[in-house]
Protein backbone atom coordinates (compact mmCIF):
# COMPACT_ATOMS: atom_id res chain seq x y z
CA UNK A 1 0.00 0.00 0.00
CA UNK A 2 1.19 3.28 -0.73
CA UNK A 3 1.86 6.12 1.64
CA UNK A 4 0.45 9.68 0.63
CA UNK A 5 3.64 11.81 -0.24
CA UNK A 6 3.84 14.49 2.36
CA UNK A 7 3.35 18.09 0.87
CA UNK A 8 6.63 19.94 1.66
CA UNK A 9 6.04 22.93 4.17
CA UNK A 10 6.40 26.19 3.12
CA UNK A 11 7.02 29.24 5.63
CA UNK A 12 6.56 32.67 4.51
CA UNK A 13 8.56 35.40 6.43
CA UNK A 14 8.19 39.44 6.03
CA UNK A 15 10.84 41.69 7.03
CA UNK A 16 10.72 45.45 7.64
CA UNK A 17 12.77 47.91 10.20
CA UNK A 18 11.74 50.89 12.25
CA UNK A 19 13.72 53.27 13.23
CA UNK A 20 17.00 53.49 11.51
CA UNK A 21 20.63 52.49 12.42
CA UNK A 22 22.60 55.53 11.59
CA UNK A 23 24.76 57.30 14.98
CA UNK A 24 26.50 60.16 13.24
CA UNK A 25 25.94 63.06 10.95
CA UNK A 26 27.79 64.09 7.51
CA UNK A 27 30.37 65.38 10.55
CA UNK A 28 30.59 62.30 12.58
CA UNK A 29 28.86 64.03 15.32
CA UNK A 30 26.30 61.98 17.48
CA UNK A 31 23.07 62.48 15.98
CA UNK A 32 21.20 60.33 19.44
CA UNK A 33 19.16 62.84 21.32
CA UNK A 34 18.73 65.49 18.42
CA UNK A 35 15.45 66.09 16.71
CA UNK A 36 13.70 63.88 14.50
CA UNK A 37 16.31 60.93 15.52
CA UNK A 38 15.03 57.70 16.95
CA UNK A 39 16.28 56.43 19.84
CA UNK A 40 15.65 52.39 18.95
CA UNK A 41 15.96 50.44 16.10
CA UNK A 42 14.10 47.99 15.70
CA UNK A 43 14.05 44.72 12.98
CA UNK A 44 10.11 42.88 13.28
CA UNK A 45 9.66 39.77 10.71
CA UNK A 46 6.04 38.53 10.48
CA UNK A 47 4.90 35.02 10.08
CA UNK A 48 1.84 34.62 7.48
CA UNK A 49 0.65 31.07 6.82
CA UNK A 50 -2.08 32.90 3.71
CA UNK A 51 -0.27 35.64 2.28
CA UNK A 52 -2.58 35.67 -0.32
CA UNK A 53 -5.80 35.54 1.43
CA UNK A 54 -4.66 38.92 3.42
CA UNK A 55 -3.33 40.51 0.60
CA UNK A 56 -6.55 40.26 -1.16
CA UNK A 57 -8.45 41.38 2.04
CA UNK A 58 -5.66 44.56 2.41
CA UNK A 59 -6.31 45.82 -1.39
CA UNK A 60 -9.91 45.22 -1.05
CA UNK A 61 -9.98 47.34 2.27
CA UNK A 62 -7.58 50.05 0.98
CA UNK A 63 -10.23 50.21 -2.69
CA UNK A 64 -13.41 50.33 -0.22
CA UNK A 65 -11.71 53.61 2.02
CA UNK A 66 -10.83 54.76 -1.37
CA UNK A 67 -13.97 55.34 -2.86
CA UNK A 68 -15.65 56.24 0.43
CA UNK A 69 -16.65 60.06 -0.10
CA UNK A 70 -15.62 60.73 3.74
CA UNK A 71 -11.98 60.43 2.48
CA UNK A 72 -12.48 62.53 -0.99
CA UNK A 73 -10.35 65.41 -0.53
CA UNK A 74 -7.39 63.59 2.32
CA UNK A 75 -4.16 64.62 0.79
CA UNK A 76 -2.35 61.15 2.05
CA UNK A 77 -5.62 59.19 0.02
CA UNK A 78 -4.68 60.53 -3.39
CA UNK A 79 -2.96 58.69 -5.70
CA UNK A 80 -0.73 61.63 -6.42
CA UNK A 81 0.91 61.46 -3.16
CA UNK A 82 1.90 58.05 -3.35
CA UNK A 83 0.92 57.13 0.26
CA UNK A 84 -2.37 55.28 1.45
CA UNK A 85 -3.71 55.31 -2.31
CA UNK A 86 -0.60 52.94 -3.20
CA UNK A 87 -0.09 50.65 0.25
CA UNK A 88 -0.96 51.15 3.79
CA UNK A 89 1.70 52.70 5.65
CA UNK A 90 0.86 53.36 9.30
CA UNK A 91 2.91 56.51 9.60
CA UNK A 92 1.26 57.72 6.93
CA UNK A 93 -2.52 56.16 7.29
CA UNK A 94 -5.82 58.44 8.79
CA UNK A 95 -6.48 56.81 12.55
CA UNK A 96 -9.33 56.08 11.05
CA UNK A 97 -7.49 53.97 8.36
CA UNK A 98 -5.25 52.46 11.04
CA UNK A 99 -8.41 51.48 12.81
CA UNK A 100 -9.80 49.61 10.13
CA UNK A 101 -5.87 47.95 9.26
CA UNK A 102 -5.96 46.74 12.83
CA UNK A 103 -9.44 44.96 12.70
CA UNK A 104 -8.38 43.45 9.90
CA UNK A 105 -4.87 42.49 10.95
CA UNK A 106 -6.78 40.81 14.39
CA UNK A 107 -9.10 38.17 12.49
CA UNK A 108 -5.91 36.53 10.97
CA UNK A 109 -3.32 33.91 12.57
CA UNK A 110 -0.27 36.27 12.65
CA UNK A 111 2.90 35.35 14.38
CA UNK A 112 5.27 38.43 14.84
CA UNK A 113 8.90 38.29 16.29
CA UNK A 114 11.12 41.41 17.23
CA UNK A 115 14.80 42.29 17.98
CA UNK A 116 14.82 45.83 19.91
CA UNK A 117 18.03 47.80 20.31
CA UNK A 118 19.01 50.95 22.54
CA UNK A 119 20.87 52.96 19.93
CA UNK A 120 22.50 55.03 23.03
CA UNK A 121 24.24 51.72 23.84
CA UNK A 122 25.08 50.94 20.12
CA UNK A 123 26.80 54.34 20.35
CA UNK A 124 28.43 53.87 23.48
CA UNK A 125 29.56 50.19 22.02
CA UNK A 126 30.68 52.01 19.00
CA UNK A 127 32.76 54.77 20.82
CA UNK A 128 34.01 52.00 22.93
CA UNK A 129 35.51 49.61 19.62
CA UNK A 130 36.65 53.13 18.30
CA UNK A 131 38.96 53.88 21.09
CA UNK A 132 40.78 49.97 21.07
CA UNK A 133 40.42 50.41 17.14
CA UNK A 134 40.89 53.88 15.78
CA UNK A 135 40.23 52.31 12.52
CA UNK A 136 37.45 50.97 12.81
CA UNK A 137 34.34 52.54 11.32
CA UNK A 138 30.46 52.06 11.86
CA UNK A 139 28.49 50.95 8.86
CA UNK A 140 24.14 50.51 9.86
CA UNK A 141 24.37 47.40 7.53
CA UNK A 142 26.67 45.62 10.65
CA UNK A 143 23.92 46.56 12.80
CA UNK A 144 20.54 45.32 10.01
CA UNK A 145 23.06 42.05 9.46
CA UNK A 146 23.39 41.56 13.12
CA UNK A 147 19.64 41.74 14.06
CA UNK A 148 18.82 39.45 11.22
CA UNK A 149 20.79 37.03 12.51
CA UNK A 150 19.12 37.39 16.04
CA UNK A 151 15.63 37.21 14.82
CA UNK A 152 16.52 33.88 12.49
CA UNK A 153 18.66 31.63 14.73
CA UNK A 154 15.18 30.01 15.55
CA UNK A 155 13.07 30.40 12.68
CA UNK A 156 14.97 28.16 10.10
CA UNK A 157 14.77 24.58 11.12
CA UNK A 158 11.50 23.34 10.97
CA UNK A 159 10.41 23.46 7.41
CA UNK A 160 11.10 22.35 3.88
CA UNK A 161 11.35 26.07 2.23
CA UNK A 162 11.68 29.73 3.21
CA UNK A 163 10.68 32.16 1.09
CA UNK A 164 11.82 35.63 2.71
CA UNK A 165 10.77 39.27 1.68
CA UNK A 166 12.69 41.72 3.11
CA UNK A 167 11.97 45.51 2.53
CA UNK A 168 14.22 46.77 0.07
CA UNK A 169 16.71 49.13 1.91
CA UNK A 170 18.10 52.00 -0.70
CA UNK A 171 19.78 50.71 -4.27
CA UNK A 172 22.42 48.42 -3.43
CA UNK A 173 22.13 44.62 -3.73
CA UNK A 174 22.26 43.02 -0.43
CA UNK A 175 21.44 39.90 -1.15
CA UNK A 176 24.53 37.96 -0.46
CA UNK A 177 25.26 39.53 2.73
CA UNK A 178 21.82 38.44 3.79
CA UNK A 179 22.08 34.94 2.96
CA UNK A 180 25.41 35.20 4.54
CA UNK A 181 23.57 36.23 7.91
CA UNK A 182 20.70 34.09 7.59
CA UNK A 183 23.44 30.85 7.29
CA UNK A 184 25.60 32.29 10.32
CA UNK A 185 21.49 32.02 12.38
CA UNK A 186 21.50 28.46 10.86
CA UNK A 187 25.08 27.72 12.25
CA UNK A 188 24.39 29.56 15.29
CA UNK A 189 21.46 27.40 15.56
CA UNK A 190 23.45 23.67 15.21
CA UNK A 191 26.21 24.88 17.53
CA UNK A 192 23.40 25.06 20.56
CA UNK A 193 21.05 22.12 19.74
CA UNK A 194 22.89 19.47 16.90
CA UNK A 195 20.28 19.79 14.57
CA UNK A 196 20.75 20.76 10.67
CA UNK A 197 18.27 22.11 8.13
CA UNK A 198 18.31 21.23 4.36
CA UNK A 199 15.68 23.47 3.82
CA UNK A 200 15.46 25.56 0.28
CA UNK A 201 16.00 29.21 1.95
CA UNK A 202 14.57 32.12 -1.38
CA UNK A 203 15.17 35.63 -0.71
CA UNK A 204 13.72 38.58 -2.04
CA UNK A 205 13.41 42.60 -1.82
CA UNK A 206 10.43 44.19 -2.52
CA UNK A 207 8.50 47.18 -1.08
CA UNK A 208 5.42 47.47 0.48
CA UNK A 209 3.00 48.84 -2.42
CA UNK A 210 4.63 45.47 -4.00
CA UNK A 211 4.27 43.10 -1.00
CA UNK A 212 1.15 43.46 1.45
CA UNK A 213 3.20 40.96 3.70
CA UNK A 214 5.57 43.89 4.16
CA UNK A 215 2.37 46.25 5.04
CA UNK A 216 1.23 43.81 7.61
CA UNK A 217 5.13 44.03 9.19
CA UNK A 218 4.99 47.91 9.16
CA UNK A 219 1.91 47.62 11.16
CA UNK A 220 3.91 45.91 13.63
CA UNK A 221 6.57 47.55 13.97
CA UNK A 222 4.41 50.96 14.16
CA UNK A 223 3.22 50.03 17.21
CA UNK A 224 6.14 48.49 18.83
CA UNK A 225 8.36 51.64 17.79
CA UNK A 226 5.07 54.03 19.45
CA UNK A 227 5.44 51.44 22.87
CA UNK A 228 9.43 52.15 22.67
CA UNK A 229 9.56 55.64 21.75
CA UNK A 230 6.38 57.07 23.14
CA UNK A 231 5.64 54.81 25.88
CA UNK A 232 2.28 54.65 24.35
CA UNK A 233 0.88 50.57 24.59
CA UNK A 234 -2.47 50.91 23.47
CA UNK A 235 -1.51 49.59 20.10
CA UNK A 236 0.66 46.66 21.11
CA UNK A 237 -1.97 45.95 23.55
CA UNK A 238 -4.39 45.76 20.35
CA UNK A 239 -2.65 43.20 18.81
CA UNK A 240 -0.49 41.50 21.04
CA UNK A 241 -2.15 38.03 20.55
CA UNK A 242 -0.19 37.90 17.46
CA UNK A 243 3.59 38.76 18.94
CA UNK A 244 5.33 36.06 19.70
CA UNK A 245 8.57 37.49 20.82
CA UNK A 246 10.13 40.47 21.18
CA UNK A 247 13.78 40.38 22.14
CA UNK A 248 14.94 43.67 23.87
CA UNK A 249 18.94 42.94 23.44
CA UNK A 250 20.02 45.68 25.16
CA UNK A 251 18.22 45.64 28.54
CA UNK A 252 20.99 43.78 30.05
CA UNK A 253 19.43 44.60 33.93
CA UNK A 254 19.18 41.08 34.50
CA UNK A 255 20.80 39.17 32.01
CA UNK A 256 23.74 39.82 29.11
CA UNK A 257 21.46 38.50 26.53
CA UNK A 258 18.34 41.30 27.10
CA UNK A 259 14.86 40.33 28.06
CA UNK A 260 12.38 38.13 26.01
CA UNK A 261 8.77 39.02 25.71
CA UNK A 262 6.85 36.74 25.03
CA UNK A 263 2.85 35.53 25.89
CA UNK A 264 3.78 34.13 29.34
CA UNK A 265 5.94 37.39 30.19
CA UNK A 266 4.16 40.25 28.29
CA UNK A 267 5.57 43.48 27.39
CA UNK A 268 4.63 46.26 29.56
CA UNK A 269 5.90 50.13 30.31
CA UNK A 270 6.21 49.22 33.47
CA UNK A 271 8.47 46.31 32.44
CA UNK A 272 11.13 49.18 30.98
CA UNK A 273 14.28 51.09 31.69
CA UNK A 274 14.31 54.52 32.75
CA UNK A 275 15.27 56.70 29.53
CA UNK A 276 18.90 57.27 29.18
CA UNK A 277 19.63 60.65 30.02
CA UNK A 278 21.18 62.52 27.03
Amino acid sequence: MKTAKRKPSIRHYFVDEAGDGTLFDEKGRALIGKQGTSRFFILGLVDLPQPESIAQELQQLRQDLLADPYFKNVPSMQPAQKKTALAFHAKDDLPEVRREVFRLLARYTIRFFAAVRTKQALLDYVLQRNRQDPAYRYNPNELYDFMVRCLFVERLHKDDEYKICFARRGNSDRTAALRTALAEAQDTFYRKWRITSAATIHIQASSPPESPGLQVTDYFLWALQRFYERREDRYVELLWESFSLVRDLDDTRKAKYGVYYTQKKPLKIAALPEPPEI
